[in-house]
């Protein structure tokens, strides 16, 4: 009688026929041969040493990680048939995934447009939009030049309808009135002394240029191709640099509190998957070494590769426990009664919107990171005449970007704040007339009205 144990080393496990002969177990031969999900076609090995290697097919391995992006941009109406999208796209393996899938989707909905009768859906417009670092890092010059003529190559090789590409520099963030935008930028990252400071400082211009595209070309959309495993090294950066605030506002699927919302479809995706992904389309990509080597960023970022290669799943758990934080209230589509927008879709947007606890409330935001406060903190705003603007933009900021990025001495602040873009500025001066009607609202109870008297 054979114990049918595969841990046995007696060789029982071997069935028999009924006349006694054994007949050799080729089973887990066979099952490891094929696809675990379509038991029908032969898996592919990758040789990553991932946990799912040589486990799915391609095409089931395909279908697996687009499944996670639609399922994101469906269950958030991320996307709909009105829409005009912004695909941030910087080279890198995730944003050429991103950028790829949004392209199937808009194909998709066009052939749907062409085969239906009254043509009532339209089929939302696409772009792709590009930094160009150069003034940040003049040594990248040649290498950032090829890298823009391949994305020019890559954008106009995909298929109708076509897309509209966008390259803009990094200092147009400081608009067309400044005198010399490539040397105020310079001014402005000289003046940060610390290393991870300086990379968080240029990550938020990026974003600015970004939103200022989007906003001037008519997009109501930012697609960002940030995954797992980037989600989880900022939520382990952003804890060491005191920002547990405002850490659940940057790691949902939806960011609105920029004027063009921000949208992340390949959230539930890892690094390693976006990587197969390229490697079994053929997708080309490129990697610019825009990032510096000696700060926070690069150590958690490493620190979490090894974890990653320790455990499989540990990029996914700490995504996991970080999204167990209360969402603020902009982490959704903003509910529309557009009569463009499909009853469907706002069915949709009503349906999974995530409901915020009302104390995730805010109306106060760094200047500079664009990260949530609580307004409380900035009340001390109301202390600043006209003329400490240094101070001012120190009291407005939040703790870590008054400790990595904001100078300590109040000369050399006053000098970076004359560097920063016109939009952070102005973002100082609105915040104080919050704080003061904050502060209004906490003592009225002990003011008197005009026509009340002093008893």
């Amino acid at each position: 009688m054979a114990c049918n144990s595969t841990g046995c080393e007696s060789g029982c496990y071997d069935r028999e026929k009924d006349n006694g002969s054994k007949i050799v177990e080729d089973a887990v031969v066979t099952q490891e041969s094929v696809c675990v999900k379509c038991k029908c076609n032969e898996p592919m090995t990758f040789g990553d040493g991932g946990s799912e290697d040589g486990r799915f097919c391609a095409e089931c391995f395909r279908n697996n990680v687009f499944g996670k992006f639609r399922l994101a941009v469906t269950s958030h109406a991320m996307i709909t048939p009105s829409d005009n999208v912004l695909v941030a796209f910087s080279g890198g393996s995730s944003s050429r995934v991103a950028l790829q899938f949004v392209h199937e989707l808009q194909i998709k909905a066009l052939k749907n447009y062409e085969a239906s009768r009254d043509r009532s859906l339209a089929v939302f417009g696409v772009g792709v939009a590009f930094v160009d670092e150069t003034a940040a890092f003049p040594a990248l010059s040649t290498e950032m030049i090829d890298a823009i003529e391949w994305i020019r190559s890559t954008v106009s090789s995909l298929s109708p309808p076509a897309k509209g590409l966008h390259v803009v520099p990094i200092e147009s963030v400081f608009g067309s009135d400044s005198l010399d935008p490539r040397d105020r930028l310079v001014k402005l990252l000289d003046s940060v002394p610390d290393d991870t400071g300086k990379e968080d400082l240029l990550l938020h211009l990026k974003m600015l240029c970004l939103q200022k595209v989007a906003s001037e070309n008519g997009y109501n959309r930012l697609v960002v191709g940030s995954c797992t495993s980037r989600i989880a090294s900022h939520v382990l950066t952003a804890t060491v640099k005191g920002r547990g605030y405002s850490l659940s506002a940057d790691i949902q699927h939806v960011d609105a509190r920029w004027k063009v919302p921000i949208v992340l479809p390949l959230r539930d995706c890892v690094r390693q998957e976006i990587t197969r992904l390229c490697l079994l389309d053929g997708l080309k990509t490129v990697e610019l070494a825009c990032r510096s080597q000696s700060g926070i960023n690069d150590l958690v970022s490493s620190f979490v590769a090894l974890l990653q290669e320790e455990n499989p799943s540990r990029e996914c758990t700490i995504v996991r426990t970080a999204a167990k934080l209360t969402p603020f209230y902009f982490n959704k589509i903003p509910e529309t009664d557009d009569s463009n927008v499909p009853m469907a879709t706002q069915r949709r947007l009503k349906r999974f919107n995530l409901k915020y606890d009302g104390s995730m409330t805010t109306e106060a935001f760094c200047p500079i990171c664009n990260g949530p406060q609580n307004i409380s903190d900035s009340s001390e705003l109301d202390y600043f005449e006209e003329g400490q603007e240094s101070d001012a933009l120190y009291a407005a900021c939040c703790s870590s970007c008054r400790f990595q990025i904001l100078p300590q001495d109040g000369s050399s602040r006053e000098q970076f704040g004359s560097f920063l873009p016109d939009h952070m500025i102005s973002q100082v001066k609105h915040q104080k007339v919050n704080s003061q009607a904050y502060l209004r609202e906490k003592i009225k109870d002990c003011l008197l009205l005009d026509d009340e008297e002093v008893v």
